[in-house]
């Protein structure tokens, strides 16, 4: 089955960085194209950062653009989120997933377009 793990979230100050890691197994990887999504307190989960299946196709959500950078690893298994110049409002859960496709460089942004998640890993910056 599926497994995704997700690692290297933490407190940090507001201007800092953080980079996250996804590892994946139960599947083949470089089969699926990959995201990440977040979802702070009392609010729904929301599209953060998407790549394909080749790594060479990458959208973001228009507050995180500049800031974060979506990479894999298909050797490892692996998804990354590089985040900079974080903000409060950048303070959530995150969770990364996967979405089995053909097309090597599509990528998803919708809730429905996955089906497996990990547990998420904690953000939290202050301000």
């Amino acid at each position: 089955q599926v497994q995704l793990v997700e690692s290297g979230g933490g407190l940090v100050q507001a201007g800092g960085s953080l980079r996250l890691s996804c590892a994946a197994s139960g599947l083949t990887f470089n089969n699926y194209a990959m995201g990440w999504f977040r979802q702070a307190p009392g609010k729904e989960r929301e599209f953060v950062a998407a790549i394909s299946r080749g790594g060479g196709t990458t959208i973001y959500t228009d507050p995180v653009k500049g800031r974060f950078t979506i990479s894999r690893d298909n050797a490892e298994n692996t998804v990354y989120l590089q985040m900079i110049s974080l903000k409060a409002e950048d303070t959530a859960v995150y969770y990364c997933s996967g979405r089995n496709t053909i097309l090597l460089h599509a990528t998803y942004t919708g809730l429905g377009d996955y089906f497996d998640w990990g547990q998420g890993t904690q953000v939290t910056v202050s301000s």
